[in-house]
């Protein structure tokens, strides 16, 4: 099969690759599982049931673990899924037994500006449509179950607004008497629909529910995504959901999806999205991919459940953490590594000229624009300014006790010069190197950098956590601003400062971990500040606390928990033949 990814788009390339792939059979097969632990959908799709597979085998771990993170991206992304998916290519052309761990697309980027999270060139997860229309349904389970606990909320308000405490307990309820101004849930849609961030709902009558502020926020920066990722079986995930704060009571109590006795139903709606689904590379090597992105505003990894399954089957596991490491890695470091209990024997930072040029002071990457002709061209002083971010990243990663490699997703637009100095600055740090030119020539083009990733996998590591959690939990946001992002401090609003006093004075809710969101664009909390900037301090004007998910969340400047659609979105280009039924234009 000949594909040129320079002749061919991504969706055309991902078609073609279809003809090939392997029954969803033959991949359970070559993982070992076992008639009842695998359910197929369809002839190339399977959903893997966790519990039963590691009740079999141990949940002892076997496989080298690689995280694949970045440096700080432009609108138009890195690369980072599609250097994923070459190195998990490239460690099969190696005769490894590899399996890749991804997170399943979001609808909001798919029909938005970065187009589907499935990697790219000659370096994807197939089969493409499916991957991004829906997969097997844990995104749509997801949505249902956030907006069952919205349900049940505002149908509690309007019952108890409308009728006195005996006619409550004749239905056996009692009154929480929740207060309009505090309620912390938000309905989910996995779009980018910045009209509903702010909405007014209950309008009508006294039977139209109860009048009050809400707001929509995309699906995968729900606390439910959140808890499907951190959940170690269905047990656990059965557990976090009755944790979920959706408001206060006018008392300051907080009322949860178990005083609404809601849990067990959107438990019930997630029995099959606590399975990872089994995919493929376009070389043939075994995905799981599970939960959701945006490290931005949410957790932004792949699953625990996941991680923990391939890592007990595989030789080699290739994860992959969202944006940068400023947002993804330091999650994963900080976060799902105490969470699953699995420490990374390598890390992996991708870079690419495009993005280092644009922090030298290129004019800036826009979506849906064409590129300025400095990014096609070579341009070596912009090139080695840049470089400075890239430092910083470098820098981020071996503070977790781990010394990077650092991956030049090649461009071939990209000059050997140009290539040189990257490899040059990044060897002065101390760092591996490597070139890999997956998107053009799949796993045969990422075999430098598999050869580095197995060489550092045999080099001993002192990765260890950042703060404490008995630390303060506003001092662990302090040194996460000094120590992770270069910031001079934080600048506490007053409510986040009400706020922080309070979850410190709680000895539960002060042990939970923090995760900040921020804008991935810049390692400050203002996008317009690339390269490496210096004396600023993050502004924070809220802080959410996640029970469930077992997360305490900063809000740090004009981030938003539902984006925004671009003027030149991609569902503009996405089509069906209606002769095949076949979509077309997805990338």
């Amino acid at each position: 099969m000949n594909l040129d990814p320079t002749k061919m788009k991504d969706w055309q390339i991902a078609e073609a690759a279809e003809e090939t792939l392997k029954p969803a059979a033959a991949l359970a097969a070559e993982l070992g599982l076992k008639a009842g632990e695998w359910t197929p959908y369809g002839d190339v799709l399977a959903k893997i049931d966790v519990t039963k597979v590691l009740r079999r085998v141990g949940a002892g771990r076997r496989g080298k673990y690689i995280d694949v993170t970045a440096i700080t991206p432009t609108a138009l992304g890195e690369g980072k899924t599609t250097t994923t998916l070459g190195l998990v290519e490239g460690l099969g052309r190696l005769g490894k037994k590899v399996i890749g761990c991804v997170r399943q697309p979001s609808g909001g980027p798919t029909f938005n500006i970065k187009g589907s999270a499935a990697g790219g060139g000659l370096a994807q997860v197939v089969p493409l449509t499916a991957l991004s229309l829906g997969l097997t349904g844990d995104i749509d389970a997801i949505t249902n179950a956030n907006n069952l606990a919205m349900v049940a909320l505002n149908s509690r308000m309007q019952h108890e607004r409308n009728h006195d405490d005996a006619w409550l307990a004749e239905r056996g309820l009692k009154r929480l008497d929740i207060d309009p101004e505090r309620i912390q849930f938000r309905w989910a849609m996995d779009f980018c629909a910045q009209g509903l961030r702010n909405i007014e709902i209950g309008k009508g009558g006294k039977l139209d529910g109860f009048t009050c502020s809400s707001g929509f926020y995309i699906t995968v920066a729900s606390e439910v995504m959140a808890i499907l990722a951190m959940s170690a079986d269905l047990a656990d995930l059965r557990k976090r959901l009755s944790k979920i704060i959706v408001a206060y009571s006018r008392s300051g109590e907080p009322v949860t999806t178990a005083d609404l006795e809601v849990d067990g139903a959107m438990c019930a709606l997630l029995v099959n999205a606590i399975k990872p689904t089994l995919m493929q590379s376009i070389e043939g090597q075994p995905m799981l991919v599970h939960a959701g992105p945006f490290a931005n505003i949410a957790i932004g990894q792949n699953s625990v459940v996941a991680d923990r399954l391939a890592c007990a089957l595989g030789d080699y596991v290739v994860t992959e953490s969202g944006f940068a490491s400023d947002m993804g890695y330091e999650k994963f470091w900080n976060i799902k590594c105490r969470c699953s209990g699995l420490k990374p024997d390598a890390v992996v930072l991708v870079a690419t000229v495009r993005a280092l040029k644009a922090h030298g002071g290129a004019p800036a990457v826009k979506a849906g624009l064409p590129l300025d002709p400095v990014y096609t061209t070579e341009n070596l002083e912009l090139l080695e300014k840049g470089c400075d971010n890239l430092l910083a990243h470098i820098d981020i990663i071996r503070r977790s006790g781990v010394q990077p490699v650092v991956c030049l997703n090649a461009f071939y637009t990209d000059t050997q010069a140009e290539r040189d100095l990257v490899r040059r600055v990044a060897e002065r740090a101390g760092a591996t190197f490597a070139v890999s030119d997956h998107w053009l020539k799949g796993g045969e083009g990422a075999l430098e950098l598999a050869n580095a990733v197995v060489a550092a996998c045999e080099r001993p590591n002192a990765f260890t956590y950042l703060c404490d959690l008995d630390e303060p939990l506003s001092a662990r946001v302090e040194k996460q601003v000094k120590a992770v992002y270069g910031g001079d401090g934080v600048d506490w609003e007053p409510l986040a400062k009400e706020k922080i006093a309070a979850f410190e004075a709680d000895p539960e809710t002060a042990k939970l971990p923090v995760c900040i969101a921020k804008t991935q664009y810049s390692l400050s909390h203002d996008p317009k500040l690339l390269g490496r900037p210096r004396g600023w301090r993050l502004p924070v004007k809220d802080v959410l606390v996640y029970k469930g998910a077992g997360l305490i969340v900063p809000v740090a400047g004009e981030i938003k928990l539902m984006p925004g659609t671009s003027a030149s979105p991609a569902y503009r280009r996405i089509d069906v033949d209606v002769e095949t039924g076949k979509v077309k234009g997805l990338f």
